[in-house]
């Protein structure tokens, strides 16, 4: 799953980032107002954490225009303020949650996991391909109907692969959206991590999922695309 968080105290924004990964959570960082609007036009998120007091546009311009054109995506609101007005003026802007600051990283993953529970049932919560299948409430994942164990970054890449099942992942797309990094001369930790997945998911089934596409990357499926 991919979160936007749009923080502008570096500290903080490190720290939250740091450890939303390490729960297995795809990462993109804005530093103000202007990024997060832009990044959240370009990219369908699961999840949004906006900090109020960013700069050149602040959170509440930021949460109303997000707002003006998707209603689905989940925003969990970050402010030093705590007065019961700031939350009824955020709540009915369209926030689906509201974090006072100073707060402990265990609380906002509370959180974090009570909205994407919630989040609209339009979006895939269990993938099935052939005998596969993988649950993105839970993150776990089965073949034949046998448990699978993953690594978190394990599972952030086969997530990722199972959501684009049919389409080609280049190397660099798969960089960037699991990573959060596009350094080319880094892509050779894909073809690690796929042969680790393959031996996990590929090579005790005759049907592999798995394929390799010469020349352009990756793609996950029941069926090989050469």
């Amino acid at each position: 799953m991919r979160i936007l968080l749009a923080e502008d105290e570096e500290k903080l924004s490190d720290t939250l980032s740091r450890n939303l990964k390490a729960e297995g959570l795809a990462i993109d960082v804005a530093k103000d107002g202007a990024d997060a609007l832009e990044m959240a036009a370009n990219c369908d998120y699961d999840l949004i954490i906006l900090d109020i007091l960013l700069p050149v546009l602040d959170g509440t311009q930021v949460l109303q225009r997000i707002r003006s054109r998707n209603k689905e995506v989940p925003i969990l609101m970050l402010t030093a303020k705590d007065s019961v007005q700031d939350k009824v003026t955020h709540f009915e802007s369209g926030a689906d949650d509201y974090l006072t600051k100073p707060f402990s990283f265990a609380e906002l993953l509370v959180r974090v996991k009570a909205l994407l529970r919630r989040r609209p049932a339009v979006q895939t919560e269990v993938i099935s391909v052939a005998d596969f299948e993988l649950n993105r409430l839970t993150h776990k994942v089965k073949r034949a109907d046998k448990r699978i164990d993953l690594s978190a970054k394990e599972y952030a890449l086969l997530e990722y692969l199972a959501l684009n099942a049919g389409r080609i992942l280049s190397r660099a797309m798969i960089m960037e959206h699991v990573w959060d990094q596009s350094f080319e001369s880094l892509t050779n930790i894909v073809d690690v991590y796929i042969r680790q997945l393959r031996t996990k998911i590929d090579d005790s089934h005759e049907k592999k999922l798995i394929h390799t596409v010469r020349g352009a990357g990756y793609i996950f499926g029941d069926e090989e695309r050469s």
